[in-house]
Parts: C-alpha cells; structure tokens; sequence
C-alpha cells in the first residue's frame, strides 16, 4: 500500500486515468526525453530510489521550465524533511510507502505544508514568504 502527501497531508492515490496519459522518469533519465509527449500527459511520476540521490528534484524543475502543467508525483523514498524542496521543485505531491509513513507520520509532512515560508531565498530578500514560483 502506498500513501501520498500532500499539503494536506495523508490520502490515498486517487489516481484513475489510463496509463498512456502517464510516464515514469528515473534519476538518470532527462526531461527533455518527454518534450514531445508532455501536451498529453496527465500524470509523471519521478522515481528516488533513496532520500540521498537528489537528481528527481533537478528532473521535476525541468520539467516544469519546460511546460509540464500536469500533476507531477515523487515517488519512493523522500523524507518529511524534503518535503518543502519537492514542493519547491514543483512537485505537487509526494508517494511513500506505508512503512515509511508509520516511521514518519503525518504530522511530520504537515509540518512542512507551508513550503514559500522561510525559505532561504525569503529570508535573504527579508521577507518571510517567498512568491509562488512561475
């Protein structure tokens, strides 16, 4: 069983539409293989085989720079301490297992919902919430 977080914290995948409107990128994969397809895709999901490989974040960024407008998912081992920088990355949610929410539960991630507060960026600019990103 798998758990997806979200700003809200915990749900379950509501996930229905057909597998030809979704795509699977891994670490070493490039956004750019998906330029083509992105228009028809609904769903991408980006794999972290472990909280310490960091290239999912650099693949969700690039795709949103390259128009992605669709729902974007972190998929595998991301911690609730990611959780802000996945956001920030432009994922719109995040799918653990459920051994890893029992080990980080749910208020854990809520913790970090509010991912524009208190970002680095802000603090530098002397504010306290970053603007949405673009």
């Amino acid at each position: 069983m798998t758990v997806i977080v979200t700003d809200a914290g915990f749900t379950s995948d509501d996930w229905s539409g057909p597998e030809t409107r979704t795509a699977i990128l891994a670490p070493g994969d490039r956004a750019s293989d998906l330029a083509e397809r992105l228009g028809d895709l609904e769903l991408v999901r980006v794999t972290f085989p472990s909280f310490a490989d960091g290239r999912g974040f650099t693949l969700a960024r690039d795709l949103r720079r390259l128009g992605y407008a669709g729902r974007l998912r972190a998929t595998g081992h991301v911690l609730a301490d990611q959780y802000a920088m996945a956001r920030r990355a432009g994922f719109d949610e995040v799918e653990i297992d459920a051994e890893l929410a029992a080990r980080q539960p749910e208020d854990q991630w809520r913790a970090r919902a509010d991912w524009r507060a208190h970002d680095y960026q802000a603090r530098l600019r002397g504010h306290s919430r970053a603007p949405i990103p673009a």
